[in-house]
């Protein structure tokens, strides 16, 4: 996931800045809410970690802004667990979920991918391309018997492509949600990870096209994926 984190207590956001990019998130880190409302104007993201108290535009106001310009990006607000009436307001306004601090680190993770699922209209973390399985909750990749043992950016590439199975995905749009604004990436960096994840992929089942001057696309030669099946469940 592409994730902004919009949070003025430096201590909290650096650890979880820290923790989101260890399981393979691009995470780009604002503290200021005015500044944030302005930058969300012209970034697009899958997932908006909110603080309420903010400088210059606390976290409601700048909530209310983005669904009043038409900006659906699902948003989980970050409150105090004792301050119910944010929660309510962050809800009433257009919130799609809050946590409240202090907070695990393990909760904060489960949360940004239920939500990611949601806008993907999935109801498990569990998507089955043949024989080939995705456990997104796990970050882990099994063709039949054996694991595909494949590194978080890796596997967020994959995340992305099948996300969008059929289709073509262009490389600036993947440069985006691979990495944050604070990491460098060159311009070959994107072909060197899909080519080391066509390596690692069953050919057979799914594989990565370059669509050239475009960007890529995943294909598979089964017509449906499957969701929501546990590892080792019979192919229909």
């Amino acid at each position: 996931m592409r994730i902004l984190l919009v949070e003025d207590n430096l201590d909290l956001a650096q650890a979880v800045v820290q923790h989101l990019r260890r399981t393979g998130n691009a995470v780009d880190h604002e503290a200021d809410g005015l500044n944030a409302c302005r930058y969300l104007e012209h970034e697009r993201y899958d997932l908006v970690l909110l603080d309420i108290g903010l400088p210059r535009m606390d976290g409601l106001s700048l909530l209310a802004e983005l669904r009043r310009r038409g900006d659906a990006t699902p948003v989980l607000m970050l409150t105090e667990r004792s301050d119910i009436e944010d929660r309510i307001s962050a809800l009433d306004v257009g919130a799609d979920d809050y946590i409240g601090k202090p907070f695990d680190f393990r909760e904060l993770s489960a949360r940004c991918r239920a939500l990611t699922r949601r806008r993907q209209a999935q109801t498990s973390s569990l998507v089955r391309i043949g024989p080939l399985v995705m456990d997104n909750a796990a970050r882990r990749v099994r063709f039949e018997d054996r694991t595909i043992d494949l590194p978080n950016r890796e596997y967020s590439l994959l995340e992305i492509l099948v996300g969008r199975l059929g289709q073509v995905v262009s490389k600036s749009e993947i440069t985006n949600r691979l990495f944050a604004l604070s990491e460098e990436a060159g311009s070959n960096t994107v072909e060197l990870y899909v080519a080391r994840l066509r390596k690692k992929l069953p050919q057979q089942f799914l594989r990565i096209v370059t669509v050239r001057g475009t960007g890529y696309l995943a294909e598979t030669t089964r017509a449906e994926a499957i969701l929501g099946q546990p590892f080792g469940a019979a192919h229909d």
